[in-house]
C-alpha cells in the first residue's frame, strides 16, 4: 500500500454531556483513504492497528459472490445482504438466513456460531448469515461443512487471499484471531480498513458492485431498524455503504468515488463511533446538513438529559 507523507493528527474527542456538563470522554481515530491506499486525512494515527471485526464481512461475502455460490443456489440480493449482516435476529432477517441454508440443502445444525443466551437457535446470531453464506461455499466447492471455522479450512483461505489481493500484500502478513462468531478476524492499520472500503466503493469490480448493491437496496437486512447502518443508507441510497464493527469499530465508503472511512473508538463505545461518523461525513461533504440532523437525532442525542459531541476534525495531508 501507498502511504501519505504525514499519517498522524490530534486526534477526536466525543464528549457525552449530561445538561452541558461534560460528563464522560471518548478518543477517537479515523482515516479516510482512497483506493490506492493513499491516506487523503485522517485523525489520530492511520497506522493504528485493530481487528476489523465485522467490517469485514462485505469482503468475507466475496466468497459467495466470486465462486458461483448465488448462481448455483439461486440466491437473491436479499440473501446477499444478510450475509453481510450484523442483524439484530428478527423474523425477517432469520427467515432469510434460514432461506440461504435451505437453497443449499444445509441442515441449520452445521452453523457453528453461538446461540444467544436468550434465543433458541443459532440462526437468531447476528453473525449467522455470514455463516450461512460460508457454509453455501463450502457446499457448492464440496468442501467440509463441519470445519469450516478453522483458519486454514479453504473457504476461510480463499477469503483472506481475496482480502490480500485488495490490499495488495501477503495473506501470511496478517495476524488472525477468533471472532466472537468463531470465524477468524483479522489485525489492520486503520488506513489498510479505509483502502478496503474505497476499493468496495469504486465499482471497480462486479463481485464488490454486486455486494454494494445488495447492501443499498435492502439496508434492513444489514443491521436492523432503528440501527445505524441500516438508517444511514435509507438517508443516502446509491450514494454510501456503511458497516460497523464491534469494539468501536465503523467503516463507510463513499459510492462511485473510491474513497474509504476508517474508524476507531479507542475505548470500544458504540456511541462514540456514530457520533464521529456523522461528525465526519458531514465534514467531507458525504451527506447533507438535513442527513446529518435527522441522524444526530437518532444518535447523538441520548434522552432528555445528555448528548454527545465531537471536538475536532480531519486532517488534510
Amino acid at each position: 500500500m501507498t502511504m501519505g507523507k504525514r499519517t498522524q493528527a490530534t486526534a477526536l474527542e466525543v464528549r457525552l454531556l449530561r445538561e452541558g456538563i461534560i460528563e464522560s470522554r471518548h478518543i477517537v481515530q479515523a482515516v479516510v483513504s482512497d483506493d490506492r491506499g493513499r491516506v487523503l486525512s485522517v485523525a489520530g494515527n492511520a497506522e493504528t492497528a485493530a481487528f476489523v471485526r465485522s467490517a469485514l464481512k462485505p469482503f468475507q461475502a466475496l466468497a459467495v459472490t466470486s465462486t458461483g455460490t448465488l448462481e448455483r443456489y439461486d440466491l437473491s440480493d436479499r440473501d446477499l445482504a444478510i450475509i453481510t449482516s450484523s442483524h439484530q435476529g428478527s423474523m425477517e432477517q432469520v427467515r432469510q438466513v434460514f432461506n440461504i441454508l435451505w437453497q443449499a440443502d444445509i441442515d441449520v445444525n452445521a452453523l457453528h456460531c453461538p446461540i444467544p443466551s436468550d434465543k433458541r437457535s443459532p440462526l437468531e446470531y447476528n453473525c449467522s448469515g455470514k455463516h450461512a453464506g460460508m457454509l453455501a461455499v463450502c457446499q457448492q466447492r464440496h468442501w467440509p461443512l463441519t470445519t469450516y471455522l478453522d483458519r486454514k479450512h479453504p473457504v476461510q483461505q480463499l477469503i483472506i487471499t481475496k482480502v490480500a489481493e485488495l490490499l495488495r500484500m501477503p495473506a501470511e502478513e496478517f495476524l488472525t484471531a477468533h471472532d466472537d462468531c468463531g470465524a477468524p478476524t483479522y489485525l489492520m492499520q486503520l488506513s489498510q480498513m479505509a483502502a478496503l472500503y474505497a476499493v468496495l466503493a469504486s465499482s471497480n469490480s462486479l463481485d464488490m458492485e454486486r455486494i454494494v448493491r445488495a447492501m443499498n437496496h435492502h439496508p434492513v437486512m444489514v443491521a436492523g431498524e432503528g440501527q445505524f447502518d441500516t438508517e444511514l443508507m435509507r438517508l443516502t441510497p446509491g450514494d454510501l455503504v456503511s458497516k460497523s464493527g464491534a469494539e468501536g469499530i465503523q467503516c463507510i465508503g463513499r459510492l462511485g468515488e473510491g474513497m474509504g472511512l476508517a474508524i476507531k473508538v479507542m475505548d470500544g463505545a458504540k456511541r462514540a463511533k456514530y457520533a464521529v461518523a456523522i461528525h465526519i461525513l458531514q465534514q467531507m461533504g458525504w451527506i447533507s446538513p438535513s442527513i446529518a440532523q435527522s441522524l444526530s437525532e437518532k444518535f447523538m442525542n441520548l434522552g432528555k438529559y445528555k448528548r454527545l459531541e465531537v471536538i475536532g476534525e480531519l486532517s488534510l495531508l
